[in-house]
């Protein structure tokens, strides 16, 4: 009997600066291009899978108010990604802090809107 498993998720973005969006992701994120076919990048961040597409003319993430926050990456080594960002001159949508519900989280946005949310349980 065969048995559904999920091998692989991909957050898929509409950009309209496509060389914009696939700068912002390989330098500020450090996220590794895999392939560009057709007006599409496949791109990874260790196991965050992404497809960002050439799609001009569409309304920007950022007009969307909070469906912009497309992702939420668990994560081990946060502080240290933190660091790395700040580093590379990221602009942060919320700063990294311990929250209430148990984790450790900052969120990023970038240039066309779309938020990331970056988070680590809280080791107690």
């Amino acid at each position: 009997m065969n048995m559904f498993k999920v091998s692989k998720t991909q957050h898929i973005l509409a950009v309209n600066d496509f060389d914009l969006a696939l700068k912002f992701f390989t330098e500020k994120l450090g996220f590794t291009v895999e392939n560009i076919i057709g007006g599409w990048a496949f791109l990874h961040l260790g196991d965050f899978y992404l497809m960002v597409g050439d799609c001009r003319g569409e309304v920007p993430a950022r007009d969307t108010n909070n469906h912009a926050l497309f992702a939420y990456v668990n994560c081990d080594g946060i502080d240290d990604l933190y660091s790395q960002y700040q580093a590379r001159g990221v602009a942060f949508k919320q700063l990294i802090a311990d929250k209430p519900w148990g984790l450790r989280e900052f969120e990023v946005e970038t240039p066309e809107g779309h938020r990331i949310l970056f988070g680590q349980d809280i080791k107690m």
